[in-house]
């Protein structure tokens, strides 16, 4: 079993060598070749001065040098920093200086626009362009190499000693307040949770796994992880439009699929052709609740597809999911603690939480991240001492307080109710827009729904949903008629926004609520601050 998490590459080498690793578009790496060049990349980055620890970002859409340069950075021994290709210049350079990046891999298109930007980056020594081929040269202070020099730059000098604790990754994610900030991973966290999803969603050699979230987002790394694990096929593929992803499943015969609600909301209404129903063996759930008409949309169209709802959180990569079995049982549930975990539903003293009652989830064991990159203050706030440790026991264990409100029914299976920081309060309750998005879209009327709560003189927060219609005209007052007929008046939308282009996303794909919220600020001009 491999220990640090480029040996899942470098073992299937050596047991199925000629058995195909990655595709993009038309070319496939088999593991052997795949293993060649994440060792030439390793030994390019020691050559060119990677040190223990150094950070090395990888800037590029999902393509075969994106997967050789994330591993071989920890083949060297060095730690990756997957950067969404969507995010502009300026966020791309608050993470190259926040974690003091020292080689970018990216391409010539995307560095020009940071060009002004990197000379105030004073730790980057090295800039790869892996669409170039030139010999090497200077810019601002930092040297400038073309992918074929970076490969050939091997030297004689050794990778540093790396063990199961150091760190891996680091994961930039979007938090309640502020810039981005990064999540530290060792090889163990992500080895953990490689093994534990694969484990249970039963991956095997023959599986293909479309990768269509981007590896910046732990779920999307996880297609990767979980599918060398079994030595399987990871099929890469940026994301376009929804059909897309159905004609890649039938070309490509596609055997797992994972993808966010808004994603899967447009995915449940296509056509799919026999071939991807006879293919399709599981799809995934992740980053948010998938509503019920979605998923028996989906179940009718893929009736031989086994579905898999998950929860999770970059600190933690993976925590819960639903088994199968259970699924017509608990549709709402996000299931128990994944292999190798525990999850917890605690009050805010640490006590245990009774079954039904709201509690804050709380996940220990080794999938537990190493804190926030260089933010101490905001590590110490998410992770706390685990809840109910033994007295003896000198040493303090961690976990990560998640800041999620969850409960759990007598059984153990968990509902999720929503963030701490997403939660509506209005008229003195507290309203999950979750719950408030679930009537929304059994409607039948929308694409897409957000439920937000708005500031409003009298109520506090007025519910609000932001909604795109399936169809050209939308039946307002019928949708409030349905809402009333599912939901006490409190959590009925005081007023329905619509928008005829998809709602803003976050670089991982979700519905962007922060950008929606600030739009929606005045909406009620007596509460404007």
């Amino acid at each position: 079993m491999a220990r640090l998490l480029h040996e899942l590459i470098l073992e299937q080498a050596d047991h199925r060598p000629t058995a195909t690793a990655i595709v993009h578009r038309q070319t496939a790496l088999d593991y052997a070749t795949l293993t060649g060049q994440i060792q030439a990349m390793a030994g390019g980055l020691l050559a060119c001065g990677l040190n223990r620890a150094d950070r090395v970002a990888v800037y590029l859409p999902k393509r075969l040098e994106t997967v050789v340069a994330l591993f071989g950075a920890i083949l060297a021994g060095g730690v990756f920093v997957p950067i969404n290709p969507l995010l502009k210049p300026e966020q791309v350079a608050h993470i190259l200086r926040d974690c003091n990046v020292r080689i970018l891999v990216t391409t010539g298109d995307r560095s020009d626009p940071l060009e002004s930007r990197l000379a105030d980056c004073p730790d980057l020594h090295t800039l790869a362009l892996v669409d170039e081929t030139g010999a090497p040269r200077y810019r601002h202070h930092f040297q400038v190499l073309g992918w074929s020099a970076l490969l050939a730059a091997a030297g004689s000098r050794p990778p540093a000693r790396v063990i199961d604790v150091d760190m891996a990754a680091i994961l930039y994610t979007s938090g309640s307040t502020g810039k981005p900030k990064g999540v530290v991973l060792s090889h163990r966290n992500m080895l953990t949770g490689a093994y534990s999803v694969a484990e249970y969603l039963g991956n095997r050699a023959d599986d293909r796994i479309l990768a269509v979230l981007p590896f910046s987002f732990d779920y999307g790394l996880s297609q990767l992880t979980t599918a060398f694990v079994a030595g399987a096929r990871a099929v890469l593929m940026d994301y376009l439009l929804p059909r897309d992803v159905v004609a890649t499943v039938v070309r490509d015969g596609i055997t797992g699929l994972a993808a966010v609600p808004p994603m899967w909301v447009q995915l449940a209404q296509l056509d799919w052709p026999t071939a991807a129903v006879d293919s399709l063996r599981y799809f995934t759930n992740s980053g948010g609740a998938m509503p019920r008409a979605t998923l028996a949309a989906l179940r009718r169209a893929l009736p031989k597809t086994t579905p898999f709802l998950m929860y999770g959180l970059t600190e933690a990569f993976r925590s819960t999911y639903l088994p199968p079995e259970e699924l017509d049982r608990r549709p709402d549930s996000i299931g128990k603690a994944i292999p190798s975990a525990e999850v917890l539903v605690v009050r805010e003293d640490g006590a245990p939480c009774a079954p039904g009652e709201p509690g804050e989830l709380v996940h220990r064991g080794s999938l537990v991240a190493l804190g926030y990159w260089n933010d101490p203050a905001r590590t110490a706030e998410r992770f706390r001492p685990a809840p109910g440790q033994h007295p003896g026991l000198p040493l303090l264990e961690l976990a990560v307080w998640s800041g999620d409100t969850v409960r759990a029914d007598e059984d153990g299976f968990l509902y999720f109710i929503g963030r701490k920081d997403d939660l509506i309060k209005t008229s003195g309750y507290r309203v999950s827009p979750t719950e408030i998005e679930e009537v929304l879209y059994g409607s039948g009327q929308l694409a897409e729904a957000a439920a937000l709560g708005v500031p409003h003189p009298a109520l506090g927060q007025a519910v609000v949903a932001v909604v795109k219609p399936l169809r050209d005209a939308l039946n307002e007052s019928e949708l409030i008629a349905h809402c009333k007929r599912h939901l006490p008046n409190f959590m009925v939308p005081l007023q329905i926004v619509v928008r005829s282009a998809d709602l803003p996303r976050n670089p991982n794909g979700k519905i962007d609520r922060k950008i929606l919220a600030e739009d929606l600020r005045t909406l009620f001009p007596e509460s404007a601050s």
